[in-house]
């Protein structure tokens, strides 16, 4: 496993688990003896490896003709389609995982309910 998709995965435990990213950061780089920054670069370059971002180099223009700007406008565009296909498919595993913890709850709240009343009448 590269390092980057190991920052990545602990950072995200350890944001599930309720912590901030930012001391999330700050824990792992302490833990590793690397930069802060080092930590956080890692994060955001393998974030964006998952995402589905792309890497190639931004082309550089002595002058931007207007057939350059509408073909930088049209890739724009197109990314920000992209973007809202990946925030949809994100929502719904997100949904998916609540749906699945309300059942769960609410399929064993009658035992773990009984269970409960059991031991209060135990101490009674």
């Amino acid at each position: 496993m590269i390092k980057a998709q190991e920052v990545y995965g602990k950072v995200e435990a350890m944001v599930a688990s309720g912590t901030d990213k930012a001391d999330a950061f700050k824990a792992l780089a302490g833990e590793s003896g690397r930069p802060y920054d080092s930590v956080r670069g890692s994060y955001y370059f393998h974030k964006k490896k998952v995402e589905g971002g792309e890497s190639k180099p931004r082309t550089r223009r002595r002058e931007t003709t207007p057939d350059d700007a509408l073909a930088d406008a049209r890739a724009a565009l197109e990314r920000a389609i992209e973007a809202i296909d990946r925030e949809v498919e994100a929502a719904k595993a997100r949904a998916d995982e609540a749906k699945a913890e309300y059942d769960a709850l609410k399929a064993s709240a009658s035992d773990r309910k009984k269970a409960i009343t059991e031991r209060l009448e135990a101490l009674k």
